[in-house]
């Protein structure tokens, strides 16, 4: 059935400019973990962590995809208190890596993801009892696009997405054009950008790394797109299409769960309302939770409302995937 709702949930936020979910202590734990590689490129390994409780049968399972603007993060960013409420609920819940921008660009990180779910669902059987006709998947920031980007590039398709403050579309001028907010802040050079990064590609910044400066650099001057994807969308503005999830909304996407601050000032709430919109138009069952007078990664969320956001998205989850 066609479902189409919008809340509204009263948190209060500070923002984030590098787009991490806040971590919050954790009452259950987990019972278990096990990292394993599913990816290897030129001596690359690419690595998932698998958290899940004791199960004499398959069990229902969730992708995760930690954000940093393609650019920063790791397979650790991943909100406890979620974690474990899925791994409570009988699900194992799979944290991975991905190739980072700019060393690896766009197209190579969106390959990373499907080798993910396509690794998840052909071995994680054996190896974690996988139920690989039962399979979300969720994210927070440049991993909330990442996870949109699942609901049309992988099949078969997940039983759900879960996208918390992600975005639909990789070219509009909120991040091709330079953002005022970020600007409020010393320009970086191009020279000092570059400095922060490397050639070879990587999946686990080191603790110490700047990358950061990276990230600030492309956002003051609005060529985020340009270095993550390599194309320039005053000039290849078509060849952006396979990348923007809002292009590719059939009435065959899986249902998903939008979750976004109002006030968000690094990916804008309109991004996830632009997708509430496309969805509704292809009367795909989904849902907006708009969360007022909240900015980027809801981090001065009182510890109950940040429990209330990570329930919702569980219940939403548990229904669609069981």
């Amino acid at each position: 059935m066609f479902m189409n709702r919008r809340r509204f949930l009263e948190l209060t936020s500070a923002p984030v400019p590098l787009g991490f979910f806040t971590h919050h202590a954790s009452a259950q734990g987990t019972a278990g973990k096990k990292t394993y590689t599913y990816k290897t490129v030129n001596k690359l390994e690419i690595q998932a962590d698998v958290y899940f409780s004791k199960a004499d049968r398959l069990r229902p399972t969730l992708i995760w995809i930690h954000g940093g603007a393609l650019i920063m993060g790791d397979r650790r960013g991943i909100d406890d208190t979620f974690r474990d409420q899925l791994a409570a609920a009988g699900f194992a819940v799979v944290s991975i890596d991905y190739r980072l921008a700019p060393e690896t660009k766009l197209a190579a990180i969106l390959e990373d993801v499907q080798d993910a779910c396509k690794w998840a669902r052909d071995k994680g059987p054996e190896l974690f009892q996988a139920d690989p006709r039962r399979i979300a998947v969720a994210g927070n920031s440049a991993g909330g696009y990442l996870t949109l980007t699942t609901g049309y590039r992988v099949e078969p398709k997940p039983r759900a997405l879960v996208a918390f403050w992600g975005f639909g579309d990789i070219m509009g001028d909120w991040v091709s054009k330079p953002n005022a907010y970020y600007r409020r802040q010393p320009l970086v050079s191009r020279a000092e950008a570059w400095q922060a990064v490397g050639t070879m590609p990587l999946t686990t910044p080191a603790a110490e790394n700047s990358r950061g400066r990276f990230f600030l650099y492309c956002r003051q001057q609005g060529v985020w797109p340009q270095e993550v994807a390599g194309l320039d969308p005053a000039k290849d503005a078509r060849a952006f299409d396979r990348f923007c999830p809002i292009r590719n909304v059939t009435a065959q996407y899986p249902p998903t769960l939008l979750i976004h601050g109002t006030k968000d000032t690094d990916v804008p709430y309109e991004q996830s309302a632009d997708m509430d919109r496309e969805l509704t138009k292809h009367r795909v069952d989904h849902e907006l939770i708009a969360v007022r007078d909240a900015g980027h990664g809801l981090v001065d969320a009182k510890p109950e409302e940040a429990a209330e956001a990570s329930a919702r998205a569980v219940a939403f989850v548990k229904k669609h995937v069981g």
